[in-house]
């Protein structure tokens, strides 16, 4: 292996780039740390989130360890290289540094397109290599943090992570070796390629279980306000709906005993009185249950939380639309049941019929009308939903009824129309304007 021994050098490249990046900023409203936890009052979709993560920290945090590539960067003005060569290396350099922060900072929300810049960084390390030289054989740091960081998202998990690393770290121990890099050099930036991918690796993770931990918070949150809801409807309902029933009762039954008595200006008096009682009693009852429905009305963000443990329960993963618990309680009370018990029925018929491993659930705006899309990777239409082809299921036809109350529709299709695999649901219902 032609690494030489002799002088160290360029120590300071072997530090370690360690951004503060946060992943998915939908996300960001982790509250480790914030004495303002949810409780059952409050909003579970507040706007908490990690201290430390805004968008300034993240890109501060992610661009400050760029300032090591000063070393390399000094070494393109020292001896006689013509201004091509200068400008080629700055060049290198600038799209390098812009490339590797925007995609630690942005990993989470662009993760199509933080592999892409990895790929990219990736060339651009190995292209200053080649033409550069050995000075430039520190840029594999970050690109092995930037590896820990991209490759360790769902989807790919912490193998894949270690992989990319590990690749990264020989790719450097390539370039080393092309380069003739001293072996005090190689050795000393060896380590830091290696365990700084790892290093990110466990920094993402963390951010992945921070993410979960404060879905977990608030879903308890809603499932105990909604939980604390229908407590407080049967209550209202149970200790007035007697004692009010009784009023009206007796208030018939005196009516029908005065009215047998002779007649006179007093007894038709009081007969008015006790009428009034009555519709009183009879309207403050309706009143009182019409209330309690309203208590008992499902909701797009209740129903979408129900789904997720329903699903996880069967062993399905669900891959459901942020807008479900975000636009909940933002249009017609009476349009969002409707979807909402579409959405349970859905999902239920995911469960018993699909055979399905995931189930994706949108729900999407067009002008004039909400729908709300519910699809899996299952046995298909014929066979995950054998009534759906014919129309005679009962929770199907259930569906439909309530979308036709709504002036909405359902569909039913094939999640996959080319290869016929799948089951996808829509129920449409129109929507006139949000209550923002």
């Amino acid at each position: 292996m032609a690494i030489r021994a002799g002088r160290t050098g360029h120590a300071s490249q072997s530090a370690a780039p360690g951004p503060d990046d946060t992943g998915d900023t939908g996300a960001t409203r982790a509250d480790q740390g914030d004495d303002r936890r949810p409780s059952l009052l409050t909003n579970a979709r507040g706007s908490l989130r990690t201290p430390g993560t805004g968008q300034a920290q993240r890109w501060f945090f992610s661009a400050i360890w760029l300032i090591y590539l000063i070393s390399p960067v000094s070494g393109l003005f020292s001896g006689h290289h013509g201004p091509l060569w200068i400008a080629a290396g700055l060049a290198i350099t600038i799209v390098f540094s812009a490339t590797y922060v925007t995609i630690i900072c942005n990993s989470g929300r662009w993760p199509r397109q933080a592999r892409r810049g990895l790929a990219v960084i990736a060339l651009l390390a190995a292209l200053a290599c080649v033409v550069y030289g050995e000075a430039w054989t520190p840029l594999w740091i970050y690109v092995s943090a930037a590896a820990g960081m991209v490759l360790a998202a769902p989807g790919y998990g912490r193998r894949m992570a270690m992989y990319g690393v590990l690749a990264a770290g020989a790719c450097y121990v390539l370039f080393s070796w092309l380069a003739h890099v001293e072996i005090a050099q190689f050795l000393a930036v060896l380590l830091p390629v290696v365990l700084v991918g790892v290093a990110m690796i466990g920094f993402r993770l963390q951010i992945q279980l921070t993410h979960e931990l404060t879905e977990a918070r608030e879903t308890v949150a809603k499932l105990a306000t909604n939980e604390e809801r229908l407590r407080l409807a049967r209550d209202m309902h149970d200790l007035t709906g007697q004692s009010l029933s009784m009023i009206t009762l007796k208030a018939e039954l005196a009516a029908k005993r005065l009215g047998k008595l002779p007649a006179s200006a007093e007894r038709d008096v009081v007969l008015a009185d006790l009428g009034d009682i009555g519709r009183v009693s009879r309207q403050t009852l309706h009143d009182i249950r019409e209330a309690v429905s309203g208590y008992r009305r499902p909701t797009l963000a209740i129903e979408v939380i129900t789904a997720r443990n329903a699903l996880d329960a069967a062993g399905m993963r669900l891959d459901d639309d942020p807008g479900l618990t975000l636009r909940s309680g933002t249009f017609d009370a009476d349009s969002e049941a409707v979807l909402a018990w579409c959405l349970r029925e859905a999902v239920t018929n995911v469960i018993r019929h699909s055979g399905a491993k995931n189930c994706r659930i949108r729900l999407t705006e067009r002008p004039g009308e909400l729908s709300l899309e519910v699809s899996d990777d299952g046995r298909g239409l014929s066979h995950a939903h054998p009534d759906a082809p014919t129309g005679k299921g009962a929770g199907l036809r259930g569906m439909s009824e309530r979308l036709s109350t709504e002036g909405g529709r359902l569909s039913l299709g094939a999640a996959d129309p080319a290869r016929g695999h799948g089951f996808k649901l829509t129920a449409t219902i129109p929507v006139d304007h949000y209550d923002n």
